[in-house]
C-alpha cells in the first residue's frame, strides 16, 4: 500500500485526545471507564480511513468501537470523520496490531473485525497475515468465549488461506460467503476498499469465526 505523506497528520491526531487514546496501555480492563459507559467492545484491526468503524458506531450507538491503525497518514482521515460527526462511541489507537495484548485484557473483547487486510501473497511473508496463527493466538486471548472474528476480503487466496488457518487453529466458521454482495447477509457496512472493488464487479468474501473452548 502506497501511503500519501501528510506532514500535518501527527499534529492533528495529537490535538484530538478525546478521539485518539495516546496511552491505551493504562486502560486495559477498564475501557468502559474510558468510554464512560458499560457496553460491548468491538475492535477493528487495520482500521484504515475509518469509514467502516465510524458508520458501525453510528448504526450501533449501544456498542463501543476501537480502531487500531499504525499509519498516521491513514488514521488521520478516520479521526477527522469522528471529530466532524461527533461520534461518542468510537476511539482510535495509533498502534501496531502485534501489540494488541498490551492494550486489552484477557477476554475483554466481544468482537474483532479484520477488513481488507494486506494479503501478503509471498509464502515467506505468511506470518504477517492478520489471520496467521501468530495473530489468532492474540485474538483468542482477548475475545471472551462467545466472542467473534468477522473477516472480509476481496482476495480469494487470502480467504482460502484464512479458512485453513482458522480451521487448523480450532475455530468454528459460520456465515461463510463467497460473494457477499449477492448473498442474504443483512446490515453490511462497506469499507472504502470494499466499495471500490465491488463497483469493479469483484467478489467480496466474508466469514464469521469463533474459538472453540479448550483449544490452543
Amino acid at each position: 500500500m502506497r501511503l500519501r505523506n501528510k506532514p500535518w497528520a501527527g499534529e492533528y491526531i495529537e490535538s484530538h485526545p478525546a478521539v485518539v487514546e495516546q496511552h491505551p496501555e493504562k486502560w486495559g480492563g477498564r475501557w468502559s471507564q474510558r468510554f464512560a459507559n458499560k457496553a460491548p467492545l468491538h475492535v477493528e484491526v487495520g482500521t484504515g480511513k475509518g469509514r467502516f468503524l465510524t458508520e458501525m458506531a453510528k448504526a450501533h450507538p449501544n456498542i463501543n468501537y476501537i480502531g487500531v491503525e499504525k499509519y498516521e497518514s491513514v488514521l488521520v482521515t478516520a479521526v477527522q470523520r469522528a471529530v466532524e460527526e461527533e461520534i461518542p462511541n468510537v476511539l482510535f489507537l495509533q498502534k501496531d496490531v502485534s501489540d494488541l495484548t498490551d492494550f486489552f485484557n484477557h477476554e475483554e473483547l466481544d468482537r474483532l473485525y479484520i477488513n481488507f487486510t494486506d494479503p501478503w501473497p509471498k509464502k515467506k511473508h505468511a506470518k504477517r497475515r492478520l489471520t496467521h496463527e501468530y495473530f489468532l493466538s492474540k485474538y483468542k486471548m482477548l475475545l471472551h468465549d462467545e466472542g467473534e472474528v468477522h473477516f472480509k476480503t476481496d482476495n480469494q487466496g487470502l480467504f482460502e488461506y484464512s479458512i485453513e488457518s482458522m480451521s487448523k487453529f480450532g475455530m468454528t466458521l459460520d456465515n461463510v460467503s463467497l460473494d457477499l454482495h449477492n448473498s442474504d447477509v443483512e446490515g453490511n457496512i462497506m469499507t472504502e476498499y470494499e466499495e471500490r472493488f465491488s463497483n469493479k464487479g469483484m467478489r467480496i468474501f466474508r466469514l464469521e469465526a469463533r474459538f472453540k473452548q479448550g483449544t490452543s
